[in-house]
């Protein structure tokens, strides 16, 4: 990943990292020193991304699944990071986890509800597509790890927004939407959503952001507009601000 500058691990079958949590982690306006948790953090990819991207961080992360959770921490490792993997469900978080608190939590949360989504034959993999715990459960778990004034990011099918939504404006204020179009001119398919702990300024609806632009772009750029080609192989972040120029 991040034109291999981060080198990840992933299951032979199974749920297997692609741009998602690239993105996800490219959106984390974090600073040294902070501390990260990521709910859901599968084999790590998001973390990594991170931490590769801003030195200094405090990692953790919290997985159901003991054999991702154990891929995690390989990867943190492999890749020269720090952190914590913990073991759990993010309706009922282990007490070490629970004790602690942090300045960013990230998630990239099952994009189907059970029942709902295509299903998959491959345990880890159906696990990672569908869920039975509700986004509002994510939310207010992301909530209750955040210091004051902390920010949850998570990244969703644009189904979901309505109770995406309606999950962070119960427990989180600041909320600011991205739209991520897979090319000009086409509806949105995923979305980010940032909110912050205890803050009261308005909404924002930011302008979309296009991944892919129409036909092939040259100079090896694979088919990303310039602005996913930096955070896709460069490892730049993405700004929910306008792009200029």
């Amino acid at each position: 990943m991040l034109g291999g500058r981060v080198m990840v691990l992933q299951p032979r079958d199974g749920y297997r990292a692609g741009t998602d949590p690239v993105i996800l982690a490219a959106s984390v306006q974090a600073r040294a020193g902070e501390a990260v948790l990521e709910l859901g953090c599968g084999g790590g990819a998001a973390l990594c991304c991170l931490g590769w991207r801003v030195p200094g961080l405090a990692l953790s992360g919290l997985e159901i699944q003991p054999g991702y959770a154990d891929l995690a921490r390989r990867n943190l490792d492999g890749n020269g990071l720090n952190g914590e993997i913990h073991e759990g469900d993010v309706a009922a978080p282990p007490a070490a986890l629970k004790a602690r608190s942090f300045d960013h939590v990230i998630a990239n949360p099952p994009y189907f509800e059970a029942g709902k989504g295509l299903s998959a034959q491959d345990g880890g993999r159906g696990k990672g597509r569908t869920g039975d715990v509700p986004l509002s459960v994510w939310v207010d778990t992301a909530a209750r790890r955040l210091k004051p004034r902390g920010h949850a990011t998570f990244i969703q099918r644009v189904e979901r927004l309505p109770e995406l939504m309606a999950a962070m404006h119960a427990v989180l204020g600041g909320l600011e939407l991205l739209p991520l179009l897979p090319r000009p001119g086409r509806p949105p398919r995923l979305v980010l959503l940032r909110g912050r702990k205890e803050a009261r300024t308005p909404f924002r609806f930011h302008p979309p952001k296009v991944i892919h632009p129409e036909g092939v772009m040259g100079n090896g750029q694979k088919n990303y507009s310039e602005c996913f080609f930096s955070v896709m192989t460069e490892g730049a972040p993405l700004t929910f601000e306008p792009d200029f120029g």
